[in-house]
């Protein structure tokens, strides 16, 4: 058996792991790589050739998971794409809106690159990939295994995160010998808005674990609506101004406006408009909706009592670009929230455009934004940025909390490992984090007596 990662390390975005069992060749993850001053086209450089995969194993629909996938299908793979049924919902929506932003951005620097006399590039993929991709799609319920061939037996296990994320667990016969290992994909955290806690792993022998947030811990003296009511409170009472919260339109958007809603619906603030700026939060939604057993029992309790977790008075889904723009011309304090989370596309830009020289405007960030993204360079305080192709002073102030951070701490990292006996797992391979998140949490594990590993891109480990 062997493990080669692909994607994903020393690093956060691109996850891509190829495992060989008995030359079955299963890929976990076809994620995008956004970092490193990568282009979107180098991500067509596959370091295998695609029709020689058998098939793919997905974890979660984040677009770091799933976002190359249509790439490999239109490179050569014919196999099966293996998730859970939502994931497989939620990641549709998410490829066809990378498609857009492909469209978008593709047309802008062609656009330029006629001008000097350059050639011209092509998106990474179209709808139509999207589609093939789709087509290609096979889902399996949470805690039922699966044989992928006669010595291959997945079986997902939900781990909070996102609606419908799991870790991968695999059972395999290795030339007569039995041998498991797991894939976690992104681990949840405890005592999320909406999602359930990730459930335990069993017993396996290799473990490949995310490390996003190695060494940093949540922040734990406030909950989640005490840190949205002081900022909402300064932001939109005190300064009667607006609070831009940049959200993936998938997951986050959903806790944020149930967290809203518990907010408003129990008075502990006067009501405020919200507006959800995102034609995918509002597809997202319904999603949400038609998976709603797979909810935490507070939001199933709270639909039973109070009604839909996602519906308040002064909530407003936006759908068109028409009533998009209208916002700008909402001059009562309100709430805008809009995608996509790192600020690298989608309807957030043009909020961004109009309110970034805006004194009374806040900007408040709930999520990871990767090194590179225009998410990144505001949080670290630069003073101008390009926002459409112009150069922007910053006035708003800006703020990033990380009580709606989907990802696991250190300590529930450290939680996965300590489910595993020291004596029978025998190697965890980190990836999916930041060098310093990485050795942060090796450090710690090995303290422990675990065999830990952070490996190198493209490296072949035998198991």
């Amino acid at each position: 058996m062997k493990l080669t990662i692909h994607g994903a390390a020393r690093q956060v975005t691109g996850s891509m792991h190829l495992l060989e069992a008995n030359d079955y060749k299963i890929l976990i993850d076809c994620g995008l790589d956004y970092e490193k001053d990568r282009s979107i086209q180098s991500n067509e450089n596959f370091p295998f050739d695609p029709a020689e995969i058998d098939v793919v194993v997905l974890t979660h629909a984040h677009i770091d998971h799933s976002g190359n996938l249509p790439t490999l299908v239109r490179m050569g793979f014919e196999g099966q794409i293996l998730c859970t049924p939502a994931t497989a919902d939620l990641t549709e929506l998410l490829l066809l809106d990378s498609v857009s932003i492909f469209l978008n951005k593709t047309q802008k620097k062609n656009k330029h690159n006629r001008k000097r006399g350059s050639f011209t590039q092509q998106p990474l993929y179209l709808q139509k990939h999207v589609m093939d991709t789709m087509d290609r799609f096979v889902t399996i319920g949470f805690n039922k295994p699966f044989r992928l061939n006669g010595d291959v037996e997945l079986t997902f296990i939900p781990v909070g995160h996102l609606l419908g994320a799991a870790a991968a667990v695999f059972k395999i016969n290795d030339q007569d010998q039995e041998k498991t290992i797991a894939f976690t994909g992104d681990i949840g955290r405890k005592n999320y808005p909406v999602l359930n806690d990730p459930e335990p792993l069993p017993q396996v022998d290799y473990l490949v674990c995310e490390s996003t947030y190695g060494g940093r811990y949540h922040t734990k003296d406030k909950t989640v609506e005490q840190a949205l009511v002081e900022t909402i409170e300064k932001a939109c009472i005190k300064e009667q101004g607006r609070l831009i919260i940049p959200a993936f339109s998938i997951g986050r958007t959903q806790s944020l406006v149930y967290s809203l809603n518990k907010i408003f619906s129990e008075g502990l603030l006067p009501p405020v408009k919200v507006f959800v700026d995102s034609p995918m939060a509002v597809a997202a939604t319904e999603a949400f909706r038609k998976h709603h057993s797979l909810v935490n029992e507070d939001a199933r309790e709270f639909y039973q009592t109070k009604g839909d977790e996602f519906e308040f008075d002064n909530l407003v889904y936006i759908e068109n670009l028409k009533e998009s723009r209208q916002v700008s011309n909402y001059f009562e304090p309100c709430i805008i929230i809009s995608s996509a989370g790192m600020l690298e596309g989608g309807r957030i830009q043009d909020h961004l455009y109009d309110n970034i020289q805006n004194y009374y405007c806040t900007i408040l960030f709930i999520g990871y934004c990767a090194k590179g993204t225009l998410g990144h360079r505001l949080l670290r305080g630069d003073p101008v940025v390009y926002i459409k192709d112009r150069e922007l002073s910053v006035y708003a102030t800006i703020k990033q909390t990380d009580v709606l951070s989907a990802h696991g701490d250190h300590d529930d990292l450290m939680a996965i490992a300590r489910q595993q006996n020291k004596n029978k797992l025998k190697q965890i391979f980190l990836v999916h984090g930041e060098d310093v998140s990485m050795q942060a949490l090796a450090d710690h594990l090995e303290e422990e007596g675990y065999m830990v590993t952070i490996p190198e891109k493209e490296v072949t480990y035998t198991l």
